[in-house]
């Protein structure tokens, strides 16, 4: 087995550079590189038309929406999240001065499970905040039904979700907001960039103020906004990416059919089953290491699959809960989150993306086989 090329967990998605170049000549000739520009807008309305929602707002990163959402719709007190996501997710509710309350996930997606969701509901808890782990959708109507029942507003990190759907509809209709992450390791990129998905216009108003410093004219500041606007560059190149973007979840659904075909049913591995009802975007495969079946540790295994140049990703692991901000949290107790904790302890992503070559595939198949 060949081991001098290196076989990364990643690769970003770049439109052509040909046709990249006239996007630039435009913007280099009208001079108007940021600040709302033709290429934002265009950018705007065709992600609403790609994605099947009514109102989006992009911004620089995939951070700055979490902050903003969190903003735009008031939260304050407590907010139950999953401690299995990326540190962004409970950072946004830090920079708010919020409290993240860690509540378990459900060992079958990597969600938060909707049946720890009440027991950890106080009279300052204002918000839900679950995570589309890898893509899988949360059991939304459970968790709508719990923020129904308590008047508690629910806003979904969707950074791994981008063309998700569930029965022919996209899961970022769910929830008050749902935010994206267009970051390069991501199916579809704007190089850096992110947006923020909401259901009326009085919403998107708020959100656009609150992107660009709270101006509403040239004069009048409405809010005490920040400066998260993307500029046309990015907007272009995500304009272009948007082109090929199927053509790289068509690749990487080839990749996860291959390495499930070879994986489903080794001894100490775990796969996520696939539902029928879901459009999957193939962001991430990520499979579970049982060390008394497998005969060594996720940890040996990730190991060994660096030494022959192979770079999966313990992702998420360490746990947020586990982090120095966030340890001494009574939530954060893992007696608190077993299932968690497990995971973490467990998961591997394996190399997945649309660069992938047949012998890249075999090469990660014949590693985690052995």
């Amino acid at each position: 087995m060949n081991d001098k090329k290196q076989i990364t967990v990643t690769s970003p998605l770049l439109p052509p550079l040909e046709e990249f170049i006239p996007y630039l000549k435009q913007i280099w000739e009208k001079k108007w590189i940021t600040n709302n520009g033709e290429y934002h807008q265009e950018l705007e309305k065709e992600l609403c038309k790609y994605l099947g929602v009514d109102y989006i707002s992009v911004f620089t990163n995939g951070t700055l929406p979490l902050i903003t959402a969190l903003q735009a719709l008031r939260i304050t007190g407590e907010v139950i999240t999953t401690p299995y996501s990326f540190v962004a997710t409970t950072h946004s509710l830090w920079w708010n001065g919020i409290k993240p309350v860690f509540v378990d996930i459900d060992p079958a997606t990597g969600n938060l499970d909707p049946n720890k969701i009440e027991a950890a509901i106080t009279p300052k808890t204002t918000a839900i905040m679950p995570v589309h782990v890898y893509g899988n959708p949360c059991d939304t109507d459970a968790i709508q039904a719990i923020a129904d029942k308590y008047g508690l507003k629910v806003i979904y990190d969707a950074a791994h979700a981008f063309g998700v759907k569930v029965n022919g509809q996209s899961i970022l209709k769910a929830g008050d907001i749902s935010t994206l992450s267009f970051h390069a390791t991501k199916t579809y990129n704007t190089v850096e960039g992110g947006a923020l998905v909401c259901h009326d216009a009085k919403t998107k108003q708020r959100i656009d103020y609150l992107k660009n410093f709270g101006f509403a004219g040239e004069t009048e500041v409405v809010a005490p906004g920040i400066n998260s606007k993307m500029d046309e560059v990015r907007a272009a190149y995500g304009l272009l990416n948007l082109k090929h973007v199927d053509s790289a979840i068509k690749a990487r659904h080839k990749v996860a059919d291959k390495y499930r075909g070879a994986l489903e049913g080794v001894n100490g591995i775990r796969l996520f089953n696939e539902r029928p009802d879901v459009t999957y975007n193939y962001s991430y495969f990520p499979i579970f290491i049982d060390a008394n079946k497998y005969g060594i540790s996720r940890d040996d295994l990730y190991f060994k699959m660096r030494e022959h140049n192979v770079l999966g990703r313990r992702y998420f692991y360490p746990l947020i809960s586990e982090f120095s901000t966030y340890r001494g949290l009574p939530s954060a107790n893992p007696a608190n989150l077993p299932v968690a904790t497990r995971m973490a302890n467990e998961v591997i992503c394996l190399p997945m993306h649309h660069d992938l070559s047949e012998n890249d595939i075999l090469r990660v198949i014949e590693l985690v086989r052995k």
